[in-house]
């Protein structure tokens, strides 16, 4: 809570500016949660500073903006950045073997998935970076569409419930499982789908 009200008297006074830059440091594992950050965009734009529908599109330029540039650090310098302290700080060797071992094993879901997994998203989007398995153009896709369900959940519950802090974070804890468990139960039902389709187009 302490957070949360410490962004939103920092936004209220810098608006669209501060969100945008502190997204984009998130994407750099600034200790920050990313979706506390929008949270308190949201409930700037319900007290009334700025437009939420604005604050929706600044949130998305600024968490893709700062996945990409993660990615592509990882690609233009390859293990060599973790060298680079800040870098070190928050992917040791050992975690970086971990990650890279489960994009080689799962691909651009691994991608898809870590906009839903705080604390592991710069690990995972770097490690896509030096893979040299995945496209910038297919990362970014896969990375919007991710954000395209997390970024307005938590902007437009921040609007709602602008005026509640402390139901708006019952709301966000319930959520954060919420939203994962969903995202989890679509894919699945995707892939079900497709199996079930192809099972019919052979038979016929």
């Amino acid at each position: 809570m302490e957070l949360l009200t410490q962004l939103i008297e920092f936004f209220s006074s810098y608006g669209y500016l501060a969100v945008f830059g502190i997204l984009i440091a998130c994407g750099f594992g600034l200790p920050v949660p990313e979706d506390i950050s929008l949270v308190a965009g949201g409930v700037i734009s319900g007290l009334g500073f700025t437009n939420p529908h604005i604050m929706f599109l600044v949130g998305m330029a600024g968490v893709l903006i700062g996945d990409s540039l993660v990615f592509l650090v990882g690609k233009r310098y390859g293990e060599k950045a973790l060298k680079i302290p800040f870098i070190s700080r928050l992917l040791g060797p050992e975690t970086f073997a971990q990650v890279q071992e489960k994009f080689h094993k799962y691909g651009f879901w691994v991608v898809f998935f870590g906009r839903f997994m705080p604390g592991l998203r710069m690990p995972i989007y770097f490690t896509a970076g030096t893979s040299g398995k995945i496209s910038f153009i297919r990362f970014f896709i896969t990375d919007g569409t991710a954000a395209l369900i997390s970024v307005p959940i938590w902007v437009y519950l921040g609007y709602f419930f602008a005026l509640n802090l402390d139901e708006l974070m019952e709301w966000v804890r319930r959520s954060q499982i919420t939203v994962l468990i969903s995202v989890a139960l679509i894919i699945a039902g995707v892939f079900l789908f497709f199996y079930i389709k192809s099972k019919i187009e052979k038979k016929l």
